[in-house]
């Protein structure tokens, strides 16, 4: 008598199917229910957020300077690129 070999891996293969399609309607869900308990920021909230990011930029940027403008001449002090090439 033949075995039923397939059977079981139908059966599997569809509760993988539906586990999967009722994680991505509950993450729906989710995701709707974050969006409705978000609100704009008003007037106050966006400057304090553009101050902050500004700052941020304003302090990574000169901290990259400084750190360029140190280590061009140790650079060339230990490459010994004097412009003297004869």
């Amino acid at each position: 008598m033949p075995k039923n070999r397939g059977q079981g891996g139908v059966s599997s293969d569809v509760k993988k199917d539906e586990s999967y399609t009722g994680q991505l309607k509950q993450f729906a869900v989710d995701s709707q229910r974050f969006m409705d308990k978000c609100e704009k920021p008003n007037k106050d909230e966006y400057m304090k957020i553009l101050t902050a990011c500004s700052i941020g930029f304003v302090v990574m940027g000169l901290i990259g300077y400084f750190i360029k403008l140190i280590f061009i001449p140790i650079n060339n002090i230990i490459l010994g690129t004097n412009g003297a090439t004869t």
